[in-house]
């Protein structure tokens, strides 16, 4: 696979997924993927998969510092749950793991380069909402989190739930669905906005923040990295369907993603895909997948 841009958010998380070891989960394993490329494809001509076929190279938005979804590792490679719905998009589109082109996308990104034809689809643990369904389009979901809270270790303010935020600094990244929750409905919060979770994670390190908001598998990511610093109220608010981002109107090409998930279901690739990397990070088995919204 080709990266077009990678910045050092490895060292910023202060966590490797291959070979990161923790008490959240077990040791996560080496990236490899289950996908196997489809050798015998053909779309309709003129279709959104044809002419992604003809350019050789499905382009993909993800994130890079999101431990068990999207994160760069020791060699800037991306790795994760995300990258590897976007390996079996890939795959049964014919194209092996070297004609996809990750490039890095934040919170705040993501409907504009969708919007600017700068990537195919966006897999970014990316939550579906009527908001975002105005100006793109959502496949799936493929995963359903939801919003939860990280603290200092030994919960020095004793945070219990999004109730407990009024008078505290809370740390989100802009654009995204958990920052937008606390700024209208727990507005008596204070709110630290970032482009990316890893400095979130560093001013609660640095006792800049008092808190940190988001989905609670990116939360649970970070603290693997941070055992005996950040802890994890866990008790979630919200509920967040991740679904995989495609330019508006694309309608062929997010049936045939829809497809994809479907049958990884059913398959058994995408509890393997979770196993080896959320999973191994969580320490949680694969869940029983959502039903994808064919809206």
């Amino acid at each position: 696979m080709r990266i077009t841009r990678y910045a050092a958010a490895l060292a910023a998380a202060g966590v490797v997924l291959a070979g990161c070891s923790s008490d959240a989960g077990e040791t996560a394993e080496e990236a490899d993927t289950t996908a196997a490329v489809e050798t015998d494809v053909e779309f309709e001509p003129g279709s959104t998969m044809a002419a992604i076929v003809e350019a050789g190279e499905l382009r993909v938005g993800t994130k890079i510092d999101q431990p068990g979804f999207g994160l760069a590792n020791t060699a800037g490679d991306p790795e994760g749950f995300d990258v590897e719905m976007a390996k079996l998009v890939a795959a049964k589109m014919g194209l092996t793991e070297d004609q996809i082109t990750f490039t890095e996308t934040v919170s705040a990104n993501r409907e504009p380069f969708l919007q600017n034809g700068q990537v195919d689809m966006v897999v970014a643990t990316y939550t579906i909402n009527d908001k975002r369904k105005e100006v793109i389009d959502f496949a799936g979901p493929y995963y359903e989190a939801g919003q939860d809270i990280m603290v200092a270790a030994g919960n020095p303010e004793d945070i219990q739930g999004p109730d407990d935020l009024a008078g505290k600094t809370v740390c989100s990244v802009e654009g995204s669905t958990p920052a937008e929750n606390i700024r209208t409905n727990y507005p008596e919060a204070s709110l630290v906005l970032y482009d990316v979770y890893s400095k979130c994670a560093d001013d609660l390190r640095n006792g800049n923040v008092q808190a940190v908001t988001t989905d609670n598998v990116i939360l649970t990511g970070l603290v693997a990295g941070s055992p005996e610093e950040l802890e994890l109220v866990g008790n979630p608010f919200t509920e967040e369907p991740y679904g995989i981002g495609v330019p508006k109107g694309q309608d062929d090409f997010r049936d045939f993603i829809n497809d994809v998930l479907e049958e990884s279901f059913e398959d058994g690739s995408w509890a393997e895909a979770w196993d080896r990397t959320a999973g191994a990070i969580t320490g949680t088995e694969a869940p029983e997948p959502p039903a994808v919204d064919r809206y």
